[in-house]
């Protein structure tokens, strides 16, 4: 019989082969469908469920522009929560979840300074309240794994992950928060979006990325759950009283303004105050130092906005100031006046020629480049000066030298021997402080529209 011989089956073989291979089928199936019915649905995990609270804002009108991130707030979510910089002057916004569902939200509160807003929302598709998201009553520490959800460049309903890296850091000292940093990625878009732990609990709201980049380079801002549930709950109740805006700039006394005015490194410098603003109206000037606020110190920069916004609700607070030497004590009244307007070269001697240079020990103000009028305003000035590099303008008028006053024969007889700082007038009125040290180095960045490097510092309160 040969090797590739096979008989052939009957009749009934065959029936008997088709009958169990049709039965070995349907009970296959049976048992997959079973096991299939019996497998629940994979659970959805903390963070995918909080992303269902996440909204994407856009403008209303026919532009439609993309405009940053939201989130639904509380657990039965009749608001939404945003950055106050996101929403801008929109009254009304349009607002996309993660499922595509679309609605219009009336922009019904806004905090500028603390960059917070409120959007009322309606109910979800089957006409309940949605769930939102609730402050967490754990506070974050350093270290701790977070989340940041939103839309990051436009790229919708996006998740990032990273670690709390420092705790409390004021980074605007004009605005009395200090916010959680993180490395969770975030940029443009991301701004409103929560932060939240990893089993989905509110931490934050994403708001700021670290000066120096409009991308991330590492380093993110958050405003804390907890500052967040006091500003929402004060603007949904209208009882969170709006910080004022001051009409003043200022700097920092540091330790290098600090010797060359003679006092100590603390309080703020008075850079310039608005005409008619609520810092003229309580008596500051130019130059004066703020040293206290209802009697405490300023240990830092930052402490004034904190003891500022500690006094809001009682209309006003005093104010201790070095004035030429003296101490002041003024009143600030937070209630708007009437009228508030609106808002604000290393030189050596080289005339033996060969010989070691030596250095000039003293200079005036010619020799700095400058001519002055009467009234010590500025006629001429020789470009590249140091007085030009330090940021002086044709048209400046010098008010104070070392923050004692200057007339026409102080600044004529005027030695400088060493740093000075000039409190210097516009031809529009505004003032500023120039730092001048003719035997500083000058490679830095050179002056822009009248301002030198000192001006970074310069905060507007």
């Amino acid at each position: 019989m040969s090797a590739f011989y096979r008989p052939r089956a009957t009749g009934s073989a065959r029936f008997r082969l088709r009958f169990f291979t049709v039965a070995f089928l349907m009970t296959w199936t049976l048992m997959t469908a079973t096991v299939r019915a019996e497998t629940p649905a994979p659970e959805r995990t903390a963070l995918d469920q909080t992303m269902d609270a996440v909204l994407v804002v856009r403008s209303l009108d026919s532009g439609d522009l993309f405009l940053g991130s939201a989130f639904l707030w509380g657990e039965e979510a009749l608001v939404a929560v945003t950055n106050a910089h996101v929403v801008g002057d929109h009254e009304e916004v349009r607002l996309t979840d993660r499922y595509g569902n679309e609605e219009t939200g009336t922009v019904i509160a806004t905090d500028p300074v603390r960059d917070v807003a409120v959007i009322a929302v309606g109910p979800g598709p089957d006409g309940k309240p949605r769930r939102g998201l609730v402050p967490s009553d754990q506070a974050a520490t350093l270290g701790l794994e977070v989340f940041a959800l939103g839309a990051p460049l436009g790229a919708e309903f996006t998740l990032t992950e990273g670690r709390v890296s420092a705790m409390a850091r004021q980074v605007d000292v004009s605005v009395p928060l200090r916010l959680l940093q993180h490395d969770a990625a975030v940029n443009p878009g991301s701004s409103g979006g929560p932060l939240v732990d990893a089993e989905g609990r509110l931490m934050g709201m994403n708001s700021q990325i670290a000066d120096g980049s409009r991308m991330f380079v590492g380093i993110a801002y958050a405003i804390a759950a907890t500052d967040l549930s006091r500003i929402v709950g004060g603007l949904i109740d209208e009882t969170l009283p709006a910080f004022p805006k001051l009409g003043l700039n200022a700097r920092p006394v540091d330790r290098k303004l600090a010797e060359v005015l003679g006092v100590p490194a603390e309080g703020l410098l008075v850079d310039a105050v608005t005409k008619g603003g609520l810092a003229e109206g309580a008596g500051l000037r130019a130059g004066d130092i703020i040293l206290a606020v209802d009697g405490v110190g300023l240990s830092e920069p930052g402490a004034f906005v904190f003891a500022l916004e500690a006094a809001l609700h009682a209309g006003g607070a005093g104010l201790t100031v070095a004035r030429a030497g003296d101490r002041l004590d003024l009143a600030m009244s937070f209630a708007p006046p009437e009228e508030v307007a609106v808002p604000g070269l290393k030189l050596r001697d080289i005339s033996s020629a060969g010989a070691e240079p030596e250095r000039i020990r003293s200079y005036r103000l010619g020799a700095l480049g400058v001519v002055l009028a009467e009234e010590g305003r500025v006629d001429a000035l020789t470009t590249g000066s140091p007085a030009a590099l330090a940021g002086l303008s044709r048209g400046d008028r010098i008010l104070a030298v070392n923050g004692a006053g200057a007339d026409d024969a102080g600044l004529a007889a005027l030695e400088i021997t060493g740093p000075v700082i000039l409190l210097v007038q516009a031809p529009g009125g505004a003032t500023r402080h120039l730092w001048l040290d003719p035997w500083g180095s000058q490679s830095g960045p050179r002056p822009v529209g009248g301002a030198n490097v000192l001006d970074p510092a310069v905060v507007v309160f």
